[in-house]
């Protein structure tokens, strides 16, 4: 099965929106930027807006396309989801205090906190901090708790 997906990645001054995924969500538990599902004929960026809003009140434009990651999970039949990256320093809007999706909080860039993350964030978000554009491929258990194997390559 694969899916498809955006995350966006907010900025103000030298901090990043992140926000802490609710229990019983899939990223439970977690730290990670605002996205979700690519609805059928959705433009990527287009989901990345609607998604944005949906999870924070944050209405955004300008747009940063910083590539795709594919995730792969389990390796019998595995999920995949491939995703479209962006960011943005472009938003108008108060982030939401309290949303069903998680707690919503701004970190300083050099304070990520990695250890609260998804095992590839370590990998691709100095690129995406930098502005760079990039390619992804990772690799999972079935599970999304255990980083199998990765690819990351500049374009």
């Amino acid at each position: 099965m694969t899916i498809y997906g955006i995350l966006c990645h907010i900025r103000r001054k030298n901090k990043v929106l992140l926000q802490f995924k609710s229990k019983g969500l899939w990223g439970e538990g977690r730290w990670n930027g605002p996205g979700g599902k690519i609805k059928k004929d959705e433009d990527p960026k287009k989901a990345a807006v609607r998604e944005v809003f949906e999870e924070t009140g944050l209405k955004i434009k300008n747009l940063k396309s910083h590539g795709e990651i594919t995730y792969i999970y389990g390796k019998r039949n595995p999920t995949i989801w491939i995703v479209s990256l962006f960011s943005t320093s472009s938003f108008s809007g108060k982030p939401h205090k309290n949303h069903r999706e998680g707690e919503l909080r701004w970190f300083p860039q050099d304070k990520i906190p990695y250890e609260k993350m998804w095992g590839d964030d370590i990998y691709w978000w100095p690129l995406m901090l930098e502005g760079k554009k990039f390619q992804g491929k990772f690799w999972f258990n079935k599970k999304g708790d255990k980083l199998l194997a990765h690819e990351v390559k500049i374009l």
